[in-house]
């Protein structure tokens, strides 16, 4: 089944779903996969590790401008597809902000 890309209501903030790619040459938005998710290529390695998640949630946290405590994964810590909270922002602040710097 394919899946759109989407950023959903959170409480408090928005919720959306990335894969992990670890071993790049560094971290970025890799952009929107066939399947709607978000990409994310990190130096970290590897994807379940606590390091991944810490640079995935670091990451994001600076492309959206809100600290790190308001990220959070909060569903596939050990694997590649994980589901990101990010609390103090709407959907339409995240979509912005991350179709922005695409």
């Amino acid at each position: 089944m394919s899946r759109r890309f989407e950023i959903t209501d959170a409480r408090g903030g928005a919720a959306l779903t990335v894969r992990v790619v670890t071993q790049a040459e560094r971290t970025e938005i890799a952009g929107v996969q066939d399947d709607g998710v978000l990409k994310i290529r990190l130096i970290a390695s590897p994807a379940g590790a606590p390091a991944a998640n810490q640079e995935l949630v670091d990451f994001l946290a600076d492309q959206l401008g809100v600290p790190s405590e308001n990220v959070a994964v909060v569903a596939g810590e050990n694997g590649r597809e994980k589901i990101v909270s990010i609390e103090g922002l709407s959907v339409n602040q995240v979509e912005a902000i991350l179709h922005g710097g695409q």
